[in-house]
Formats: structure tokens, sequence, C-alpha cells
């Protein structure tokens, strides 16, 4: 189904109106959201795309609002998955909790401009070049494969290669100033480290978009929907990652669902680009008579293993330790920074969090929590904190 220019200029007005309303009545003044603000606003979020999904249903027909759903799902799945980075990105550059929304909106403004332009790109590909099918399918495949890989340390993650060469040929000062991105040094203007912050997050999310593009395209050709449903996921990233702060590393399963949506969707495309076979050396240039994945199906599938995935990793027990664990370690490197923060009231709720982390850690079974990685490391800082702690109450 075609979408008249219409309906994609008022689409795109009210994707935008959504962060410009966001932006300017929640977070313009710096400040660190609570869970039940968080969780209003995910709500909010995951409700418009649902709405504009069933809008989808109405006008569009099932298949489009089957294709939506099916779209929205699995990016908001690979949304989560990202979490992670951004999370290790805001903990290496130590950026200010409540300065964190505002690095994470810029996040998602240049990722809905950076997969646009891949939106535009990958329906040129196809319109011109069916054999791009079999490309999307074996990235997919790649990418399923290294999800599977060990994962490497998180230092590692956030030092990527755009972030070597700004370190290099931007100078910045040592301390954040607020939100700035200017700040006066020794009586001179330089750049504060919430630049680095958002060139990390813009690489990243170029990265993503790799990935996450080819997936969608495996479950709907239409622009629209693509675009839709990509924006819709991405809008509430945000409040997702102060949603989920803390129960990330719950999600202990959650890369093997991926690679397993992954590879799904890798193989759907392989099937369909046998379908519509020009390549002369495959079946000399003839279409191949394959079973091709439905739209029903796909959504089935993807719900299905994200539901096996959640609940298997929220009941696990190793998974529950290996949260906890790296919660309680999070909180103590966040008291131990004397930068983390100038609101002197977090620093207190800090703690806190991490007493609380603590006598977590002390009721699990200690074959579970021996077992998360760097335990000893962790214990040693969560150690370092408390004598932090005692200096500070002695003053």
């Amino acid at each position: 189904m075609s979408v008249s220019p219409l309906v994609w200029g008022i689409t795109i007005v009210l994707i935008l109106g959504l962060l410009a309303f966001d932006y300017f009545f929640h977070i313009r003044k710096a400040h660190v959201p609570s869970l039940k603000e968080a969780a209003i606003w995910s709500s909010i979020y995951v409700g418009a795309a649902i709405v504009f999904g069933i809008l989808v249903l109405i006008f569009g027909g099932g298949d489009m609002g089957g294709e939506y759903f099916a779209g929205f799902i699995t990016e908001y799945a690979l949304s989560v998955d990202n979490l992670f980075v951004f999370l290790v990105i805001m903990a290496s550059f130590r950026v200010p909790r409540e300065d964190q929304q505002k690095v994470l909106l810029f996040g998602i403004v240049f990722a809905l401009i950076a997969r646009a332009a891949f939106i535009v790109l990958g329906v040129a590909l196809i319109n011109s070049f069916s054999w791009i099918f079999y490309v999307f399918g074996i990235i997919l495949l790649i990418t399923a494969g290294n999800l599977l890989k060990p994962e490497d340390s998180g230092e590692e993650e956030a030092d990527n290669f755009i972030i070597r060469l700004a370190r290099k040929y931007l100078h910045t000062s040592q301390h954040f100033d607020g939100d700035k991105l200017f700040t006066i040094e020794n009586g001179k203007r330089v750049l504060t480290p919430m630049l680095l912050v958002m060139i990390a997050i813009g690489g990243t999310d170029l990265l993503f978009a790799l990935d996450s593009i080819p997936a969608i395209f495996g479950l709907t050709q239409n622009p629209y929907v693509v675009f839709t449903a990509t924006a819709f996921s991405l809008m509430g990233l945000r409040q997702l990652f102060f949603l989920l702060d803390g129960l990330l590393d719950r999600l202990i399963y959650l890369s093997y669902g991926l690679a397993a949506i992954l590879a799904f969707i890798g193989v759907k495309l392989v099937l369909h680009a046998l379908h519509e076979n020009t390549l002369p050396f495959v079946n000399g240039g003839q279409h191949v008579d394959v079973f091709e994945i439905t739209t029903g199906l796909s959504l089935s599938v993807i719900i299905g293993v994200l539901l096996v995935t959640i609940f298997a990793s929220l009941l696990s027990k190793a998974g529950k330790a290996h949260a906890v664990v790296n919660n309680a370690r999070r909180h103590a490197e966040s008291y131990l920074d004397l930068e983390y923060t100038t609101d002197s009231a977090e620093r207190e709720r800090v703690y806190r969090d991490l007493m609380e982390e603590e006598r977590a850690i002390q009721a699990l079974d200690k074959k579970y929590s021996d077992k998360v990685k760097d335990i000893e490391e962790i214990r040693e800082k969560l150690a370092e904190a408390h004598a932090k702690h005692a200096e500070f109450l002695a003053r």
C-alpha cells in the first residue's frame, strides 16, 4: 500500500512534535528521573506506538499492520540490547546522572537521522537490485553469530575508533560543566567531555543502524512501515534506559534471543532472495521455488522468542546474581566518583542503593554470586566505597 505525501508529512510532524514536547516540558531542566517518572513516560511512548499500529491496521490492512508490529517489536528489542552499550559509554565518561537524559535524547535524534538515511538507501537498493536481499540476509546471519560470542570488556566497547580520533584531534577539558559543550578553562574557551560522549553515542548509533535496518527490511519493504516502526522504537529509548537501569544485567539471555531472531530474519531474507532470484549463477537466473515465511509467522516467532528469553532470564538464579552484583559495583563506582553529581542528595541515594544491593547479595546462594565475572575485584570496590563513606561521616 502506497502512502501519500500528506500522510508522510503529518507523521513526521507528529514525531518531531513528540520529541520537542519531551525536551521542552520534561528534560530541558537537568534532573535525575524517578522510577515512576520513567515508567509513565515509557508507557506514553509505548502506548503511542500501539495506537499508531492500530491506525495502520485500520487504514492499511492486516498485512501492513502485522508488518508494523513485527518491525516495532524487533527494533524495540534491539534497542534494549543497545542500552547495554549506552550504559558502558555513560559509565566510562562518568556523565553526571542528571545530564544523561539530554545525551540520550541527542542519541535518539541522531539515530533517527541516520536510520532515515539508511532507509532511503535501502529502498533505492531494493528497487534497483533484487540480489541485495542476499546481502542483507548474510549481514544478519553474521550479526547473529557475533551476538553469541563472549562479551568484550566495557572499556573496549566505549573506546571505539571514532572516539580515539576525537580524543586525538579535539582538545577538551577534563571536567563536565553541566550539559554545556563549551566551557572556560584557564581563560580559554574549550570543549567539554560532553561532546566526546555525544560523538560516542552517535558513532554507536551508526553501527546499530547497520544491523537494525537490514533486520526490519527482512520483515517489510514498505518504506513508511520501516520508518515509523523504527522511529517509535527509538523515541521511548531514553525512558527505557532509566526504567530498566539496574535490570539490564538481569536479561542475561537477551543476546541469545536476539541472535535467534536475527538469524530467523536472515534466513527469511535469503529465502525471499531465492524466490526473487535474478543472479545468473543461481538456478540459471530463474527464481527458486522455496517456502516463503509469512508476516504472521514472523510476528509469532519474534514474540515467542522474546517471551522465552525474558522469562528465562528473570527466572534464572545466575541472572539474578549477575544483576545484583553488577548493580552493587556500579553504585560503588558512582559513590567513589567525587564528580558523579552536583546533587548532594544523589550521593546519599546511591549509597542507600548500594546497601540494598549488598543485602541482596548476602541473600544469594554463594555458588551463583561467586561465579560472577571479576567478583573479587567488585568486592574490593565495595569495601573501598564503605571506607569512603566512613571517612565522610567522620568529618
